[in-house]
């Protein structure tokens, strides 16, 4: 197995959104992201990495050429994104508020979890949540 430089394996998600300057604005709002890297192109295109309390994830405006294509291209995407916070509720109802679309409300589940989920602007869906 290949490891990074640090020894350290991590499988950190690209999200492909149409606007990527937009999406930035939304993942901040909602779940106070922090971007420590931004790059983009004569035309406006956007790379970004992100992170929420450390938890980093990718953006980058969707490339059609590159075979990038957003949720909203593809009529839904395949990936669900998991958001675990200490606090769940507080973290969705920010999100809500933000502009995403709940899809369930946070409820504790059978199976040992408190979790709501959310549709964000973009077309990604995240499960914001806790064990219990």
């Amino acid at each position: 197995m290949a490891d990074n430089a640090n020894g350290k394996v991590a499988i950190t998600p690209m999200l492909s959104v149409r606007n990527g300057t937009a999406a930035i604005k939304f993942y901040k709002a909602a779940f106070g992201a922090n971007e420590s890297l931004h790059v983009e192109d004569e035309s406006g295109s956007v790379v970004a990495q992100l992170s929420v309390n450390g938890a980093e994830f990718w953006l980058a405006d969707e490339s059609p050429k590159n075979q990038n294509f957003s949720p909203e291209s593809l009529g839904g995407g395949s990936v669900r994104m998991l958001l675990i916070v200490e606090n769940p509720d507080v973290v969705f109802d920010r999100a809500v508020v933000a502009g995403a679309s709940v899809v369930w409300p946070v409820e504790d589940q059978p199976y040992g979890w408190r979790v709501g989920r959310i549709v964000d602007p973009f077309g990604h869906h995240w499960e914001i949540g806790k064990p219990l």
